[in-house]
């Protein structure tokens, strides 16, 4: 068993798997940094100080004393909806989706790929054997 999970590590599959899990969870950190310390501010600029992060609806009764944001609300374990972070994440996606689209947009140029015409179907070419039998 142990030689076949050697086996199984060594395949490129695997090693190639394991690269791109730690460049896409490094990739990820990045990209929330961008939505978080530079999309959101402008955003929040242009909608007059708006900020997605402490949009939320507290779904319980909130202790007193306790401070109007997100954070002291999950501190003090008053369930909410959190609308704002849902948001940002959504962004994130959007982002991290549209970046990966490019990069792999242009590693198809750079690499002469083209999306090849699609064959004919079953039925052309059933057509096509029919017709050459008639002949």
């Amino acid at each position: 068993m142990l030689s076949e999970f050697k086996t199984f590590i060594a395949r490129g599959n695997a090693l190639d798997l394991a690269v791109g899990v730690i460049i896409g969870a490094a990739f990820g950190t990045i990209v929330s940094s961008l939505t978080d310390d530079i999309i959101m501010p402008i955003v929040g600029a242009i909608f007059g100080g708006l900020d997605f992060s402490n949009h939320f609806i507290p779904l319980a009764a909130v202790p007193a004393g306790t401070a109007p944001t997100l954070a002291a609300m999950k501190a003090a374990n008053v369930p909410v909806f959190a609308y704002g972070s849902f948001i940002t994440a959504v962004l994130n996606f959007l982002i991290l989706a549209f970046i990966i689209f490019l990069i792999v947009r242009q590693a198809n140029r750079l690499l002469g790929r083209k999306d090849e015409p699609a064959g004919p179907t079953e039925v052309d070419l059933l057509t096509e054997i029919r017709d050459a039998l008639k002949k």
